[in-house]
């Protein structure tokens, strides 16, 4: 790739450049594509992506915006890179809803969260790059979708649920494999391997061709990118090899049994196995011990020990 066209990655840019308010319009774009309709940002909340130091790989960014009804949303972006993802996206998303309310606010004032998570590693099981799910109330034998009635102002206001409750996006960037023709695919493009392309048109692909050029960064700048970029490759590399041998052990002890439950037993140890495999490397590779518990799910004790 020609020097002039090497952008920085999405996930670096939203923890630091992207927070510069001349630089709202790249993230806007990507949300209008990503979610259908003009959003407005107002600011980007103070949340854990501020950490300066490079050990925290594991962040998000909540973004404060409006959309095209005038309404507040919080945005959540992760990038998402550890084994209790799931758990990681309710708990990030319960705490977006409870950090940003004021102490004796009503409930009325609770607003709705985007979470929008995106996926540098294996998801699952799955053919398509992007999935969306929100929570909606349905009838178990009419079918239908509940509807609440609330008051607001003496006035009846009918609500559905999807009004209120979360939406979530799951943006499995490695699972793209295709040339990009849409705004929504040239943006999947860009997150998975820094590709912008000269005649894009999609909103916020433009500003980011401009304010998102690798080398317009300092010297130091540059080399904290690629220390990232790096620290990204180790681990999807451990996670991926403990993967594949937790599951090749498992095979192994359970065929050897020659019984369902031997198998997933082996599967079971070789998957624990996998666990310590991932916080010995992550250990070596001088990551610290906070990190090491949230992408393993080992205690302190444990991974002291290794």
């Amino acid at each position: 790739m020609e020097a002039q066209n090497k952008y920085i990655r999405f996930d670096w840019a939203a923890k630091r450049l992207l927070r510069n308010k001349a630089n709202f319009g790249v993230l806007e774009g990507f949300l209008m594509v990503l979610i259908g309709e003009e959003i407005r940002i107002i600011e980007i909340l103070e949340s854990e992506s501020n950490q300066a130091n490079e050990t925290d790989k594991f962040n998000r960014v909540d973004v404060k915006a409006k959309n095209s009804k005038d309404e507040i949303i919080i945005v959540e972006i992760q990038n998402t890179r550890e084994l209790y993802y799931l758990e990681r996206i309710l708990y990030g998303v319960a705490k977006a809803i409870t950090e940003h309310i004021s102490l004796g606010s009503i409930y009325a004032d609770v607003k709705k969260i985007y979470s929008i998570s995106i996926l540098y590693f294996d998801l699952g099981i799955g053919d398509d790059y992007l999935y969306h799910g929100q929570n909606v109330f349905t009838g178990v034998h009419t079918g239908d979708k509940l509807i609440i009635n609330t008051k607001e102002k003496d006035v009846i206001v009918r609500k559905a649920p999807e009004e209120i409750f979360p939406e979530y996006f799951l943006i499995r960037v490695n699972e793209f494999n295709k040339v990009a023709v849409t705004p929504l695919e040239e943006w999947i493009q860009y997150l998975k391997n820094g590709v912008i392309n000269a005649e894009t048109q999609a909103p916020g692909l433009q500003e980011a061709r401009e304010k998102l050029l690798y080398y317009s960064m300092s010297d130091a700048e540059r080399y904290a990118y690629d220390e990232h970029i790096n620290a990204i490759m180790i681990q999807n590399d451990v996670l991926g090899t403990a993967k594949l041998e937790g599951l090749m052990e498992g095979k192994a002890e359970g065929l050897a049994e020659g019984k369902a439950e031997g198998l997933a037993e082996g599967k079971a140890e070789g998957l624990a196995e996998g666990v310590l495999l991932v916080a010995r490397n992550m250990k070596k590779q001088g990551i610290d011990t906070a990190s090491i518990m949230a992408c393993t799910g080992l205690d302190e004790e444990t991974v002291s020990a290794l």
